[in-house]
């Protein structure tokens, strides 16, 4: 039985953060919405109340039964939580005379206290409140305070609750507080006794014999895509099940240059049972003179549905249906929000198992992207695969502003192949997050040899993250970026001009489109 530490979401933005936090500790966490808490089982050792945009001083709170939780396992409020549990247990929050936000220093009144063991005194702490903790619950003791604030923690006094509660008005998660981990571990290990089990290694092999015990002699069908999640979804299902996993990578013509052969030949030579189909053809077809962006996600996602469904058929028996989905995927469908209404459709493949008439089974769907590396590296799972930057569902044809030909193909496919084979000479490739050229609706006058030329322009993109949620632009050497613009200019025909984005996420995306 896995030990988890329980994270209730308030719709914080950094709920996942917390998350992510508890787990660098090898301890499980699980985000649930506020308005449908699970039943306390044995394995949850401690619930983690988090932040929220939302004030305990407003007429409507969010719908969160309290009651269910407060007498059945060590409580950590943080911020909103924090503010919650004391205007519940009989204490004051009030609306701040001044927004506390930004870096803070913690004085410890309670130097004893296990929620701060190890921690410095004066210790730097990241506060984002506007409401605060004016008067204590009766049956609490303050542990903490900043110069502004007089209740910056507080904890339940002995035997004045059944488990212990310690709240905090600032972010243990985030970097600016210096010490956060700390925190982190003293509340997961000290006072709510979790071990270090939670390992890339145990999830594999306590995830290999969920599947064998699920699964048993039945048929699974995979669509690899040559990205990390589906291939470290393969895997796990390979050790499973062995061959009765049967796998399906459709070229739907928008992969990078020589990208279908060299990574189907990867996967046959980790001996996955797996069929390469090239479709491409069909897509762009059914691409051909469609410039809208989301036009374009939903021709690729039916074709793909069209494909995939024809050759899933040519496989007998088949009752199941795998899929790479991960943790981020799954929390925002079931998020104290409800489900986002602004998903790009490419990412949602919700009709596939419809369409197919089979059950679903998502053996990364409480990973978040990091860990599924760690899970693919502690399976020995090639670098080449494992290393690979995210691609887009639809592939370069988000990276083609505009319609899509053949030849916009063709000169995208050989400008990127330079612009990636630099950075992997280079060792960039392996310090960014993700990296890819973009062909513009967009001609300019060059000039070459005696000629002048109008032709098209090529951006380059390259971002540092540890999601993808947020990007920063990767500051590439000035000389690396010369060597691959006159490379592309020089080598690739109908290019005569590079340029390179320094847009951050937010305001601007990764990709795009």
């Amino acid at each position: 039985m896995t030990e988890k530490i329980l994270i209730i979401d308030f719709g914080s933005q950094y709920t996942q953060l917390i998350a992510r936090r508890v787990r660098e500790l090898n301890v499980y966490s699980e985000i649930v919405p506020c308005n449908h808490l699970p039943a306390i089982t044995d394995d949850i050792k401690g619930i983690i109340l988090s932040g929220s945009p939302f004030s305990v001083t407003a007429p409507q709170l969010p719908d969160f039964d309290y009651a269910a939780i407060a007498q059945q396992r060590p409580l950590l409020g943080v911020c909103f939580g924090a503010q919650y549990i004391a205007q519940t247990h009989g204490g004051k929050v009030a609306p701040s005379s001044k927004r506390e936000y930004g870096r803070a220093f913690l004085h410890l009144t309670e130097k004893e206290n296990p929620l701060f063991y190890g921690v410095n005194d004066e210790s730097q702490v990241w506060m984002s409140h506007s409401d605060t903790v004016m008067e204590i619950p009766p049956g609490f003791h303050v542990t903490a305070k900043t110069a502004s604030i007089d209740v910056a923690a507080f904890s339940s006094d002995p035997g004045a609750t059944h488990f212990p509660i310690h709240c905090i008005q600032f972010h243990p998660e985030v970097t600016h507080t210096t010490e956060g981990l700390a925190i982190l571990s003293n509340f997961v290990h000290r006072i709510c006794g979790c071990t270090n089990a939670w390992t890339p290694e145990s999830f594999v092999e306590e995830t290999v014999s969920n599947l064998q015990a699920t699964l048993g002699n039945d048929k699974v069908v995979l669509g690899l895509s040559g990205g990390v999640d589906s291939s470290v979804a393969a895997i796990l299902l390979h050790r499973a099940i062995g061959k009765q996993l049967h796998c399906i990578f459709v070229n739907n013509g928008l992969l990078r240059k020589n990208e279908f052969d060299e990574v189907l030949h990867t996967y046959e030579d980790m001996g996955l049972n797996v069929k390469g189909v090239d479709a491409s053809d069909a897509f762009l077809d059914a691409l051909a003179g469609v410039a809208d962006p989301e036009q374009k996600r939903k021709i690729i996602g039916r074709v793909f549905i069209e494909v995939f469904d024809r050759e899933a058929h040519t496989i007998e028996e088949v009752k199941w249906l795998a899929q790479g989905t991960i943790y981020p995927d799954v929390i925002e469908s079931i998020s104290v929000h409800g489900p986002s209404a602004t998903i790009k459709s490419h990412h949602n493949v919700g009709g596939l198992p419809e369409k197919l008439h089979l059950k679903v089974i998502e053996p990364l769907r409480f990973l978040f992207k990091d860990e599924v590396r760690k899970v693919g590296a502690a399976m020995d799972l090639k670098p080449a695969l494992l290393n690979r930057h995210p691609f887009p569902g639809p592939g370069l044809a988000i990276r083609i502003i505009g319609d899509i030909t053949p030849e916009k193909v063709r000169i995208l496919q050989e400008a990127d192949a330079i612009y990636i084979g630099h950075l992997k000479r280079s060792g960039w490739y392996d310090k960014v997050w993700q990296a890819g050229a973009v062909l513009l609706p967009v001609q300019t006058v060059g000039v070459m040899g005696d000629e002048r030329t109008y032709e098209n322009v090529v951006a380059l993109r390259c971002v540092n993250s540890t999601d993808g949620m947020t990007a920063d632009w990767s500051h590439l050497p000035h000389e690396l970026l010369g060597t691959i613009s006159s490379d592309i200019i020089n080598h690739v025909k109908g290019i005569n001009r590079v340029v390179y984005d320094i847009s951050s996420k937010p305001p601007a995306t990764i990709e795009w489109e």
